[in-house]
């Protein structure tokens, strides 16, 4: 008797063995979406074992390379709380042998973070006294009152308050401004916020789905896209550039260091150039600007009495000056994740990892420096769109300072624009607390919210570019290899 097929292989036939399959299957695809952080924060170390266990002559640099691809692993997906993945060299440097107790813990209070408590407490300061929204109204009602000049006021201010304050701050100070001015404008029919969105797959008693106008975008994309650029007019206008600071300062001993003066010196012109150019993308593209006949063009004309309704709602704010006041407490946590890239800076130096590192890229030195910084500078801006900027700076600065020691330029040619570029996040909502929350509050899609960031995307990465390697190089003295970065 020939054995059949299915006899040989029962199991594969049986319908009761295939049912049990698809049900262990999808229990474990249930079980890993549910548990896949605690997995990650078990396996991860694991799976680094390797770097320690197998290179035996370098060990305090492989121990180094350890801690630092597990902060990276962490910082970039959050399995935990990106302050407390900050604290990780606290714990291991000294148990790995890296660099003791005291010096670990220096790194999380120098020159830097007290640089970064000083702007705190000025800014919690101008916030308690209402300062900043005095200026912003009074800012506004100057440039006037129709929905382009609004638009451009609530950009020129959101940017100038990102400059000294968070950018979450800044765009939650805005807003308010915003949501009642369209309610105003929509009260006395002068257009609407919203629009129903039919959906087919709704139930009839479900109410439709809320679809911002064309008007409404802008208004929110505009205090969103404004703090993120205007946090990099200042060395404390957002993490990053303290990051860069802190890092640059302790690689770099020798060097002069990184003022206040001279960055703001060279970044404030590609600021302001850059933020009146994302302006203009978002009146093309929503508000009809250079298409005078098209409904967007149409859709934006109030008319007299529309400008005085929103004057009236500024004047009125200006009254009023609400000012929120939970502005401490995120940017304390803030302060120990910087700590934490200056503990991953201060151990790659004393475990001569960073030198190890810097002979593995001589093999650089063939390709042009304007190529490699443009690789950079689009790796920085597409990362930064999935993970915390502050996390993207902390892992990618220690190898573009190796790099550029390697292929004798200054660090600054490629750490700078880096560091600028990690702020530039315009195309996700999880990108930025400034794009969550205008998604949130302006109900905007993904969709949309991707299609509007390509224009801030181009226009931040060739002025990044651009202007570091012209101006930025006058300013900063770019043009020799200095003797203090070997």
């Amino acid at each position: 008797m020939v054995t059949q097929p299915d006899d040989l292989y029962p199991e594969i036939t049986d319908p009761m063995s295939r049912r049990k399959t698809d049900v262990f299957g999808r229990l474990l695809i249930q079980f890993i979406s549910i548990y896949w952080k605690s997995l990650v924060i078990i396996l991860w170390p694991l799976i680094l074992l390797p770097i320690i266990i197998v290179e035996t002559t370098k060990v305090v640099a492989m121990r180094c390379l350890y801690v630092v691809g597990l902060m990276a692993m962490f910082w970039v997906t959050e399995v935990l709380p990106l302050p407390i993945t900050g604290l990780i060299p606290v714990v291991l440097y000294p148990l790995m042998g890296i660099m003791n107790t005291s010096d670990t813990c220096a790194c999380y209070m120098n020159d830097t973070t007290m640089m970064f408590i000083g702007s705190m407490v000025i800014a919690i300061v101008i916030e308690n006294s209402g300062l900043h929204m005095r200026i912003a109204l009074l800012i506004i009602k100057m440039i006037g009152c129709s929905h382009r000049r609004l638009t451009l006021g609530l950009f020129c201010v959101t940017m100038f308050l990102s400059m000294w304050i968070s950018n979450t701050a800044a765009t939650t100070m805005m807003l308010p401004i915003v949501e009642t001015v369209l309610l105003e404008l929509e009260a006395q029919g002068l257009g609407n916020m919203f629009v129903s969105e039919e959906n087919d797959c709704a139930e009839e008693d479900t109410e439709p789905m809320k679809k911002p106008t064309h008007i409404t975008m802008v208004y929110y994309l505009v205090t969103a896209y404004a703090s993120s650029i205007g946090g990099i007019g200042t060395l404390v206008g957002t993490g990053t550039n303290l990051t860069l600071k802190g890092f640059y300062e302790r690689r770099f001993p020798n060097s002069s260091g990184i003022s206040l003066t001279s960055w703001m010196l060279y970044s404030v012109p590609p600021m302001l150039l850059m933020g009146f150019l994302t302006w203009v993308w978002l009146q093309v593209l929503y508000m009809g600007m250079f298409r005078s006949k098209s409904k967007d063009a149409q859709a934006i004309n109030i008319g007299t009495q529309g400008e005085k309704v929103a004057a009236s709602v500024i004047e009125k704010k200006y009254k009023e000056l609400e000012v929120p006041d939970s502005y401490g407490v995120g940017q304390l946590t803030l302060l120990v994740f910087l700590g934490g890239g200056f503990a991953i800076s201060a151990g790659s130096i004393s475990s001569n990892l960073s030198s190890i590192l810097g002979n593995a890229l001589t093999a650089l030195q063939s390709i042009n420096p304007l190529a490699i910084l443009f690789i950079v500078c689009v790796f920085a801006e597409t990362v930064t769109e999935l993970t915390s900027n502050v996390a993207v700076a902390n892992i990618i600065l220690p190898v573009l300072a190796e790099m550029c020691v390697a292929l004798r330029i200054h660090p600054l040619y490629l750490m700078l624009p880096a560091s600028l570029c990690c702020s530039f996040s315009f195309h996700l909502p999880v990108g930025t607390p400034p794009n969550a929350i205008a998604t949130a509050a302006g109900h905007i899609k993904t969709r949309d919210f991707a299609i509007a960031g390509i224009g801030p995307s181009v226009i931040t990465l060739l002025i990044t570019i651009i202007a570091f390697s012209t101006w930025g190089t006058y300013i900063f003295s770019l043009s020799e290899f200095p003797d203090w970065a070997t």
